[in-house]
């Protein structure tokens, strides 16, 4: 029995997402390989509902394949049309930043300057931009200024 079961409603809405996608993992003659279940993994793992192409004639020997893939890897069986089989497992969450007052980290940006004539070649400059600075218009870099508080909003908050 696969690790998650879906309900005919569930199973329904996969089947109607996974209508316009390609295969993505295609099983040849050799079946069902230890390399085809790790790419069938990597594959659930970026995309969560998935499309597989076996190249067999042999039905029962695909139903089989959907059966052990869907095991292996912890998915739902969706569909097994053709030779055609859906898998569909949730994404696992994105890894968040320990801090989340970060600032972000310096860029290199590049500053182009043309010649004021227009006829020689522009000047490429490579810059390092910080997270407390921005590039103007004209290619200057400003640093971003501190707030200003009044005297009386500071005092508050002082006490």
């Amino acid at each position: 029995m696969p690790a998650i079961q879906l309900t005919p409603a569930d199973r329904k809405e996969k089947r109607g997402e996974a209508h316009h996608l390609d295969p993505v993992v295609m099983i040849g003659a050799d079946g069902l390989t230890p390399a085809i279940v790790k790419e069938t993994n990597a594959a659930l793992k970026a995309h969560g509902l998935i499309k597989v192409r076996v190249f067999s004639d042999d039905r029962t020997a695909r139903e089989a394949m959907l059966a052990q893939l869907a095991d292996e890897l912890n998915a739902a069986p969706v569909q097994h049309i053709g030779k055609l089989l859906v898998l569909w497992r949730p994404l696992p969450a994105k890894q968040t930043a320990e801090r989340e007052d970060r600032m972000p980290g310096p860029r290199t940006v590049k500053l182009v300057s043309f010649p004021k004539n227009g006829t020689g070649r522009p000047t490429i400059k490579k810059v390092q931009v910080f997270g407390n600075e921005r590039v103007t218009a004209g290619g200057t870099i400003k640093r971003v200024k501190k707030r200003t508080v009044s005297s009386k909003k500071r005092a508050q908050s002082q006490d």
